[in-house]
């Protein structure tokens, strides 16, 4: 157990952003009065730490930045609580696969210099388990590399958890691309690329891993980016998903957000970017090379994990399967027990999915 609750944070995790991007972030915006000294500790904490960028820049520059990427990465795809974190901490136990871990979500500009004194402290502080699921937290585990984004430019979706009000705003631009402008979409690009060598050099590994919901909405970009990507697409019983989702969004975002949100207006969100995020990647994966998708309910995978990834490396032409076996079966061994959340829905609840989501439960065939 971390020193820190996770939902009495004293800052958010803009701390490890850059000031030019902690400050077009917040630029602008209101922040709330009950928020204003975690907005003035976080900023001050973002200011001291940005003095450093500049070590990292220097040994990237020598190190990676004219290294080319030896494969193109593997991304898990799927909404929020359709089991990608599953699914992404079963496939990186094959140490081919290099990943964004927990500690360079928040300090991406502090990976290639400094990381054993910051990393150890963030250990001691942070909390062993996620709040919402109880999976494990550690700062060298597998994690999705959206908050890493968001602390390395300001051009992402996640910027919602810090500024809920404006979560429409940053779906369309920066979850779909819809609105953004070329020059966004170029820093985008370039950040994202930036993030894949920094990841595969600190685990070592020779192809980036990639767990990051927003990602479900950007597959015609991802391929125009790594022409050769594997994309595996995760689809879940849609009433678990808005439970769960729900549940999530409405608990992550207390320790995060800088202003208030209504309940209700998170769950009309969740509706609403749910359908935006389902008809985008609808829309998209025909621009994936056939042979590079797979498609899999959550529900069959956690029925057996060992066959179903043995099923995602054949289907994919992924090499190293049987290499990575052992660890594999060593880590899907160790979840037996494992303690989900277990959810009820009501009729309300019920209700919304059937009115909202209909589209997902005809196509998926999922039903209670």
């Amino acid at each position: 157990m971390g020193l820190l609750e996770f939902n009495k944070l004293p800052i958010n995790t803009l701390v490890g952003a850059d000031w030019k991007t902690f400050n077009a972030i917040t630029s602008g915006r209101r922040v709330d009065d009950a928020y204003r000294s975690k907005y003035r500790l976080t900023k001050s904490v973002c200011r001291l730490l940005s003095l450093l960028k500049p070590l990292q820049d220097s040994r990237y520059t020598k190190l990676l930045a004219d290294k080319p990427l030896e494969h193109d990465p593997v991304f898990i795809l799927g909404h929020w609580r359709s089991g990608t974190t599953f699914v992404h901490n079963v496939l990186s136990c094959d140490k081919h696969f290099g990943y964004n871990t927990t500690y360079q979500t928040v300090f991406p500009h502090l990976m290639m210099w400094g990381q054993p004194f910051f990393k150890k402290n963030m250990s001691w502080l942070m909390p062993d388990k996620r709040p919402t699921d109880n999976m494990e937290l550690a700062v060298d585990l597998p994690q999705e590399e959206e908050f890493a984004l968001a602390n390395m430019m300001p051009y992402t979706y996640y910027n919602f958890w810090f500024l809920p009000q404006y979560q429409q705003e940053y779906a369309d631009k920066y979850l779909l691309f819809n609105d953004i402008s070329e020059a966004e979409l170029k820093v985008f690009q370039d950040t994202f690329t930036k993030l894949i060598k920094i990841s595969l050099w600190n685990t070592k590994g020779t192809q980036f891993l990639s767990k990051n919901p927003p990602h479900t909405g950007r597959v015609k970009e991802l391929v125009k980016m790594f022409p050769n990507a594997k994309f595996i697409y995760l689809m879940r019983n849609p009433y678990t998903v808005f439970e769960s989702t729900r549940s999530f969004f409405t608990n992550t975002i207390q320790p995060l957000k800088l202003q208030d949100i209504a309940p209700e207006t998170i769950e009309s969100n969740i509706l609403s970017i749910y359908a935006k995020l389902y008809h985008q990647y609808e829309a998209d994966k025909a621009f994936i090379p056939e042979g590079n998708l797979i498609e899999v309910k959550f529900e069959d995978f956690e029925a057996d994990a060992m066959q179903m990834t043995e099923d995602i490396y054949r289907k994919l032409s992924i090499p190293g399967f049987e290499e990575a076996r052992p660890a594999i079966e060593k880590y899907v061994g160790g979840k037996k027990g494992y303690k989900k959340n277990k959810y009820t829905y009501d009729e309300r609840t019920v209700q919304l999915v059937q009115d909202h989501w209909d589209f997902a439960l005809k196509q998926w065939d999922y039903n209670l």
